[in-house]
């Protein structure tokens, strides 16, 4: 069995991260240091040596001009020997700890001489120019003699610049664990500064989980800085849990209230009829009754069933928004009196479940028959702006300001409504909630509006589109 691995606190993280980047910065800031320091001290070493190979030259370039002037030059060649070059080194304060070597042609070959000391494995025939020896412990210049005929080569002790790079070594390697270690003090200082508000928010948070009350301020909340932000984000999450619960829980009340009525008049009828015995066409108006109840219960578990569907489960596909409306139209008139008519004049497709958005479109329609009774019920279905719209209005009473703003919650009616119910087709209050779900669900909206005396009129708005995604 793997052992899970701890993982870090996100203070020890930030510890880390800021050891990291302090690393990374010292490393990055010692690597220019010594690539500019090493630089500049070799640049110093070389404009020291050319000002005292300048004199070397000088002073060998004055002997060889002097056997050229007695004629020695013309009939054996330039000689120098091991005795004149450290004669000329030892001639001046500035070129005595050098060493030196010079390269001229005899009979059309090399020929060198050079001082004892003269690093080993530097060839006669470089170009002139500076040089770094192959063991790095000698810095070497060389130089034309008159005018190329014969090559000066100077040598001065490097190992000052290399002590300088293995010191400036030595510094680093103690440097950069103290600065890791106390990039770490500081980071973990610093990050427990800076997650103490966080700490306070956690248990501010899990408090209001433990109590139950989601509308307690949280600590901080503002717009200062991003915690504060956080926790304002917070503090209205938790207040949209709250009014989710609330609406929940009054949902579940009604629902409760909305069954137990029906299956209450169920138990009654049923006792009643097995009470003593009846005759025939009494069981059948006793059925009558109880078929009606199961009717009742039936329409409202269809409605709890489809405010609950899950929007994954919803059907996507096109679907014809007049033929659904002239079904509703057809069955209004069947089972009512009512003047319903349909506006449609031309076929309106969007994308959904169909149905979800009939039964939306029937109970728009029938909540119109049912609570303006004597009343003309218009179903017009149209393009609006890029939107398709179901709009279903009456020319009845109407319902007033306070009345209108809470049509659409589930289970809400209004009192005329619970008192008259002229149909006698019953009603749970479920019918706009639902169809503002199946809005919703859609990505569109119900529009509702109303005064009292100017009717009712209920706008479903859908998007367009003969095949889409269903909002979740």
């Amino acid at each position: 069995m793997l052992l899970k691995r701890p993982r870090l606190t996100l203070r020890a993280r930030l510890a880390l991260w800021a050891a990291l980047a302090t690393g990374l910065a010292t490393l990055v800031v010692a690597a220019g240091l010594y690539l500019a320091v090493g630089r500049f001290l070799r640049q110093a070493q070389e404009q020291r040596l050319i000002s005292a190979a300048s004199a070397v030259q000088g002073r060998v370039e004055d002997s060889l001009r002097r056997q050229a002037e007695d004629g020695s030059a013309l009939l054996l060649g330039y000689r120098v020997d091991v005795g004149l070059l450290e004669r000329l080194l030892d001639s001046g304060p500035g070129t005595r700890d050098l060493e030196a070597r010079v390269v001229t042609v005899q009979s059309e070959a090399l020929s060198q001489v050079q001082t004892p000391r003269f690093p080993a494995g530097l060839r006669a025939d470089l170009r002139p120019g500076a040089y770094l020896s192959a063991d790095g412990l000698h810095l070497v210049l060389v130089r034309p003699l008159l005018r190329g005929q014969a090559l000066l080569q100077v040598a001065s002790d490097a190992r000052a610049l290399g002590d300088a790079q293995r010191a400036f070594m030595r510094a680093l390697a103690w440097l950069l664990p103290l600065s890791l270690l106390l990039s770490m003090a500081v980071g973990w200082t610093v990050a427990g500064r800076l997650l103490r508000p966080v700490r306070t928010l956690e248990q501010a948070a899990r408090q209001v989980g433990e109590s139950g009350e989601l509308r307690r301020a949280l600590p901080g909340a503002g717009e200062t800085d991003e915690l504060a932000r956080l926790a304002l984000t917070l503090q209205g999450s938790f207040a949209r849990l709250a009014d989710a619960r609330e609406r929940e829980q009054g949902f579940l009340r009604a629902a409760a209230h909305d069954l137990r009525s029906p299956l209450a008049a169920l138990s009654a009828r049923v006792e009643g009829s097995l009470a003593r015995e009846r005759d025939a066409a009494r069981y059948r108006d006793d059925l009558r009754e109880i078929g009606t109840d199961l009717t009742r219960l039936s329409g409202l578990t269809n409605h709890l069933l489809l405010l609950a569907r899950d929007p994954a489960a919803l059907g996507r596909a096109p679907v014809p928004l007049r033929d659904l409306a002239a079904e509703a139209v057809d069955r209004a008139r069947e089972l009512t009196e009512a003047d319903v008519d349909l506006q449609a004049p031309q076929p309106v497709t969007v994308a959904g479940d169909r149905v979800l958005l009939g039964q939306a479109v029937w109970n728009l329609t029938m909540n119109a028959v049912r609570h303006a009774p004597g009343a003309t019920v218009t179903v017009t279905v149209r393009e609006h702006q890029g939107q398709a719209e179901v709009e279903v209005q009456d020319d009845g009473p109407g319902v007033d300001a306070s009345t209108l703003t809470r049509l659409g919650e589930a289970f809400f009616r209004p009192d005329a409504s619970r008192s008259a119910d002229h149909l006698g087709l019953g009603g749970h209050g479920l019918g706009l909630a639902l169809a503002r779900r199946a809005a919703e669900l859609h990505g569109g909206t119900l529009t509702l509006r109303s005064a009292p005396g100017q009717g009712f009129t209920a706008r479903l708005s859908l998007p367009m589109g003969g095949s889409g995604t269903l909002s979740t």
